[in-house]
């Protein structure tokens, strides 16, 4: 797979920390020009550092905006969009008082803006650059509670499987643009996410989780595929229970 994404100018959403660094750093060993966006300046700048020592001659781009805010996402983007061709989108939150019986208004709303309202917003400021030039692939990273109930909280389901379903639907819609939506759904990964979980997830339990390199890897089986396949959804999840 060396050099699948050579000569690519590759977004990724989230990319601070887990599955978007993750991604982040494949991408740009296997040739992507990156951008790197998120909240976070500092942490996005400690991943463009990492970037530099993998490739020198391609250095990443910082984007530092919350892409919840869909007027400053537009605007923060803009000067890049008609360039990208591939989007992964690792934006994503739970909390802690994640129960139905422990939501409120503020903390469903909160956790609609961070997971769907963001997914949303980034589809929508880069789908028109790709319909335009007829090619363009986005990968929504959610998670296998779209798809399989568990405990990971109403809210967060909700917005998981909407995320799913704006990829579904966006793709029906622009397939005949040249666009492709891909969703991948993984299972439990040793992310900072799980820190967030109302009780500590035990030592054992992270050892048998997926690592972001492996949600990563998926990203990349998708990017390498050629323009006439798509793959509607991935569900990854740890090979032991």
């Amino acid at each position: 797979m060396a050099g699948v994404v050579s000569g690519r100018t590759i977004l990724v959403a989230g990319a601070s920390s887990g599955m978007g660094r993750a991604t982040a750093l494949a991408a740009a060993r296997e040739g992507g020009s990156l951008l790197l966006l998120g909240r976070d300046r500092a942490r996005l700048d400690a991943v463009a550092a990492e970037i530099r020592e993998i490739a020198p001659d391609r250095p990443a781009a910082v984007i530092a905006v919350d892409a919840a805010d869909a007027a400053a996402l537009e605007t923060a983007v803009a000067p890049h969009a008609g360039a990208i061709d591939i989007v992964v989108n690792s934006v994503g939150t739970n909390i802690a008082r994640r129960a139905f019986g422990e939501l409120t208004p503020d903390s469903w709303a909160g956790m609609v803006d961070a997971n769907l309202n963001a997914a949303f917003n980034l589809t929508r400021a880069v789908v028109p650059g790709m319909r335009g030039r007829k090619q363009g692939l986005i990968i929504h990273i959610a998670s296998v509670a779209a798809r399989k109930p568990d405990r990971s909280g109403a809210a967060y389901q909700a917005t998981k499987a909407g995320v799913m379903a704006l990829s579904h639907a966006v793709m029906e819609e622009e397939r005949d643009n040249g666009l492709r939506l891909t969703v991948i759904l993984p299972g439990m990964t040793d992310t900072p996410l799980l820190d967030k979980r109302p009780v500590p997830v035990p030592a054992e339990a992270r050892q048998k989780a997926l690592q972001p390199e492996d949600v990563a890897a998926a990203c990349l089986f998708v990017m390498a595929l050629p323009p006439r396949a798509h793959v509607a959804e991935i569900m990854l999840q740890p090979s032991r229970s």
